[in-house]
């Protein structure tokens, strides 16, 4: 059996975070064989073309995380319908110089939890025009705009009951997906 180490890129740095707890939560969904860490992206400095032949330790870090990964997960939150700056900023940072794009043919599921009734669809429509750009592969469907209610996570983090059966479609979706476009 292949084993996939999937790098998780949380958009938010707020504790408390929703999808960062929808992160660690649908991890858990997924079979042997697959690993996740959440990749560090609360140190980068803002993103400065200036800095491209001489990238901070943290920008690094963060490119050789992406790199040593078959998948990635994007888990973001919207902020005045788009992405947050922070994912933006990680997402510049890893794309260059720009022959050194980090993100290139790895292949990628979007997912995102908002208060909000449509969850977070405008954030990740930018967060998809961005990868497609950047050569990512992603998975386009099932989408989940996922709205955060009561339930929606168990008292142990897990997916809660009545999220599960959906989210665990989109996870078997994903998993096939890198299976299928993993170098």
């Amino acid at each position: 059996m292949s084993s996939y180490r999937i790098a998780v890129v949380v958009g938010s740095l707020r504790k408390d975070s929703f999808n960062r707890k929808l992160a660690t939560g649908i991890e858990k969904l997924a079979p042997p064989g697959f690993s996740f860490g959440q990749v560090r992206i609360d140190d980068l400095p803002l993103y400065n073309q200036d800095d491209d032949a001489h990238q901070a330790d943290s920008v690094k870090r963060m490119k050789a995380e992406i790199a040593a990964a078959q998948g990635l997960l994007f888990v973001t939150p919207e902020y005045n319908r788009s992405m947050p700056g922070v994912l933006k900023n990680a997402i510049d940072h890893a794309s260059r110089p720009y022959d050194q794009n980090a993100w290139a043919g790895k292949p990628a599921g979007v997912l995102g939890v908002s208060i909000g009734v449509i969850g977070t669809a405008m954030a990740q429509q930018h967060l998809r025009n961005v990868l497609a750009y950047l050569d990512v592969p992603t998975l386009g469907q099932p989408e989940a705009f996922i709205q955060a209610k009561d339930g929606l996570f168990d008292e142990n983090g897990h997916i809660g009951t009545a999220s599960r059966p959906f989210l665990q479609n989109w996870m078997d979706q994903y998993v096939a997906w890198v299976a299928k476009h993993a170098g």
